[in-house]
């Protein structure tokens, strides 16, 4: 089966959208860290990693940006999660037996209206799978977890409540990465990083050559340069495949305006979801 690197423990978010993407005949392998991801297909003990990039309430993940831009992996794919947040339990707990919840800093952020209104104690934890893992080895009887419904499953925990996010939104925009280029489709989208000389109207120059071209931009974000302090790379997605004539003449007039340009790689454009959605 396919192997797929994902950082967290099993039953992450990561993993459920491991499940999403590729299905499930699908080998995952779980990484302590981001950098690891890179490190297990670089080494050939994964073909594809998944890689959270952005999340539509906390916005980008900056590790993220930084590790694509220092190292030699395609982007092949984009998925969309809905981050769905569960407290669970040892089974026999009852929801008025808890008095402490334990998650991940973020995820125990996201739920926060809802562990106040319980006037629980929260523990921040290393990880939100990590934190039912640990649980179902060292079991405690007034302790709850915010974790997925997939980490539920595996460790054998009871569902006490589920939803319990205090905002709907919560989606997770992830990147599959790998050596592989994705097939070329129709609805393609691109993902490039780039920087500009230090003079006025270098940006403004870069972007007009897919404006002129009328090629939607769907993001565009500057980072840091790493090696170089108070000068910056601009993270950029658009419409549209690389190979695409229209698509290579303003990646030939980028080339030409800006200070250096690296492609990510062209891949189908997964479902975006929309306001107009309802979970």
């Amino acid at each position: 089966m396919t192997v797929v690197a994902f950082q967290g423990e099993r039953g992450a978010f990561s993993e459920e959208a491991i499940y999403q993407h590729f299905g499930s005949q699908v080998d995952p392998l779980p990484c302590r860290t981001f950098e690891e991801i890179f490190v297990a297909i670089e080494e050939g003990r994964a073909e594809y990693g998944v890689l959270p990039v952005e999340n539509a309430v906390a916005g980008s993940i900056n590790k993220a940006y930084d590790l694509l831009l220092s190292h030699d992996l395609r982007v092949a794919g984009e998925i969309y999660l809905h981050v769905r947040h569960y407290l669970m339990a040892m089974p026999g707990t009852q929801i008025e037996d808890i008095r402490r919840v334990r998650s991940h800093p973020q995820a125990l952020a996201q739920c926060e209206d809802f562990i106040s209104a319980h006037r629980w104690h929260p523990e921040p934890w290393y990880d939100t799978a990590g934190s039912a893992k640990d649980l179902a080895e060292h079991p405690e009887p007034d302790l709850a977890i915010i974790a997925s419904k997939l980490a539920a499953e595996i460790y054998g925990l009871n569902i006490l409540a589920e939803n319990i996010q205090d905002m709907r939104w919560n989606i997770t925009r992830f990147f599959v990465i790998g050596y592989e280029e994705a097939p070329r489709t129709d609805n393609a989208k691109t993902s490039l990083v780039f920087a500009v000389p230090h003079r006025p109207g270098a940006l403004y120059a870069c972007l007009g050559e897919f404006a002129q071209r009328g090629i939607n931009l769907t993001k565009l974000e500057s980072r840091p340069r790493r090696n170089r302090p108070w000068h910056y790379v601009f993270y950029l997605d658009f419409e549209g495949h690389w190979k695409e004539p229209v698509c290579q003449e303003a990646l030939v007039g980028l080339l030409s305006k800006a200070a250096f340009v690296k492609l990510l790689g062209s891949y189908p454009a997964a479902h975006r979801p929309n306001g107009d959605e309802t979970y």
